[in-house]
């Protein structure tokens, strides 16, 4: 008989310290932890739709459909544990560790078991008690979908996996910090519905159209409060799509936190004027012109990242009153025809060029993943297969390559030097597609640009790696001077 498999997500949990207060109390922790799973942690489960596979005297394994019910449940429990501890002396408190995974599990009558549930059980057992370890691939699941951020812990060797695993995990004093009107019903009894832990990043964006210099329509939109921060247009993006990306989406959530974001399809791309007669530098400038106008905002932070990073030095040097800080992500001031290549570089591009035309719009990704791994080479299969398709939509195959021959030319190395607002440049050491010597030329043409070097190989930074949370904090820092 074949063996019955299932994708599951699956929550682990034991009690820190439990073999001391047994020791200690024995029948007054049986009491206790009786009371905690009939009041708060039974209810809380059944309330994201799970199931208590088993329980153990100090632990229990709970399984859900859903990756996101099973790390709000767990964020639900925890908190509500917060309350009820207050309630008891602090050697009397019953601390739970938390597991999250999402794997491969086998079905053994009403017991699940396998690789899926070992790794929830050893990522149990290195949460801080009181708090919850995550998988990175849960982690990915969870994105924009609740209303808790968990702290990147980076990869940690566990027991008896032959593999690091990378981690994500909130403490306990992070759960206690937590708005009590996220998680009002965290006590909940029987019945009852859970709280608001469940948070889409619902972001509502009304799309506005502007025009160009020569009459081309631009699709923009202004999200976020806060400070104003404009980022200037680069290809392969969407307005709407954009919103949804395992890329892009935790980026702009994030800066949205603090910033009133406007952001832009450049001519030819995404909702913007798809079909256009001029696509060159000074065109990818004067749209910059035009949407900044049409914000009516008059002195605003500007964001550029790859290729935008010239058009925002270009716009920077034309108009100082209007640029109160320049970030720089991942740019280059010359573009590849202006920089010396061997001969095999410069066939490596014609035949690139190639591939756009013949596939860029065919449903088979395989001209466009060439690309793709340029851009994110470290990406999840669903991050690769999400920005394959974004190259698909966003653009037609001819817009595509017209796009690379201009950015071939793009050449702002004389204007580094009219630059006068505070510069931040940042790109990462090992990028694949923009060379890190890229943004050093650009920081040593820019009158006192600071350089940061971000631990990365991906030309577009991602959520999870290391480097995306340094990336954010030095671009807060900086828009704060």
């Amino acid at each position: 008989m074949r063996e019955q498999r299932r994708l599951a997500a699956i929550l682990a949990a034991d009690v820190a310290g439990y073999s001391r207060m047994m020791g200690s109390d024995e029948v007054g922790t049986i009491r206790a932890l009786k009371a905690h799973k009939r009041e708060l942690i039974d209810p809380q489960i059944g309330a994201f739709r799970g199931r208590i596979v088993k329980t153990t005297g100090d632990g229990m394994l709970a399984e859900f459909a859903s990756v996101v019910d099973a790390v709000a449940a767990a964020v639900a429990i925890q908190f509500g544990m917060v309350r009820r501890n207050e309630t008891f002396p602090t050697d009397r408190r019953i601390l739970f560790r938390m597991g999250v995974n999402l794997g491969d599990v086998l079905v053994d009558g009403e017991d699940i078991i396998g690789d899926g549930v070992n790794i929830a059980s050893r990522l149990e057992a290195i949460s801080e008690p009181g708090g919850i370890c995550i998988a990175h691939c849960v982690h990915e699941q969870i994105y924009g979908k609740l209303a808790v951020s968990f702290n990147d812990l980076g990869k940690r060797t566990v027991k008896n996996i032959d593999r690091g695993i990378h981690t994500y995990g909130l403490g306990a004093s992070d759960i206690a910090a937590l708005p009590p009107d996220l998680l009002l019903h965290s006590g909940l009894a029987i019945g009852e519905t859970p709280g608001d832990i469940l948070h889409p990043f619902d972001i509502t964006q009304q799309i506005r159209y502007c025009r160009s210099a020569d009459g081309t329509k631009l699709a923009w939109s202004a999200i976020g409060g806060g400070l104003p921060l404009i980022k200037a247009g680069t290809w392969m993006t969407h307005l709407e799509k954009d919103l949804e990306s395992p890329i892009w989406r935790q980026l702009w959530r994030d800066l949205t936190k603090n910033y009133h974001l406007v952001r832009y399809d450049a001519r030819g791309i995404g909702l913007s004027d798809r079909i256009v007669n001029d696509i060159s530098f000074d065109a990818f400038v004067q749209d910059l012109e035009a949407v900044t106008e049409a914000t009516g905002i008059e002195r605003f932070a500007l964001l550029g990242i790859s290729q935008g990073c010239a058009i925002s030095v270009a716009y920077a040097a034309k108009y100082p009153e209007r640029v109160s800080h320049l970030v720089l992500y991942g740019g280059f001031a010359q573009g590849y025809d202006h920089v010396p290549t061997s001969p095999a570089a410069r066939e490596r591009r014609a035949a690139i060029l190639t591939l756009m035309r013949l596939g860029w719009n065919n449903d088979n990704p395989a001209y466009r993943q060439l690309f793709t791994n340029q851009f994110v080479p470290d990406a999840t299969k669903e991050q690769t297969d999400w920005f394959n398709e974004l190259e698909r939509i966003s653009m037609s195959s001819e817009t595509a390559a017209r796009f690379m021959e201009a950015i071939n030319q793009f050449d702002v190395a004389d204007l580094l030097s009219q630059v006068q607002a505070p510069t931040l440049v940042l790109h990462c050491g090992g990028d694949l597609l923009v060379p890190f010597e890229g943004g050093r030329r650009l920081a040593a043409g820019i009158p006192n640009a600071r350089l940061v070097k971000l631990d990365s190989r991906n030309h577009l930074i991602l959520p999870y790696e290391p480097a995306y949370a340094q990336f954010i904090r030095e671009i807060e820092a900086f828009l704060r001077n």
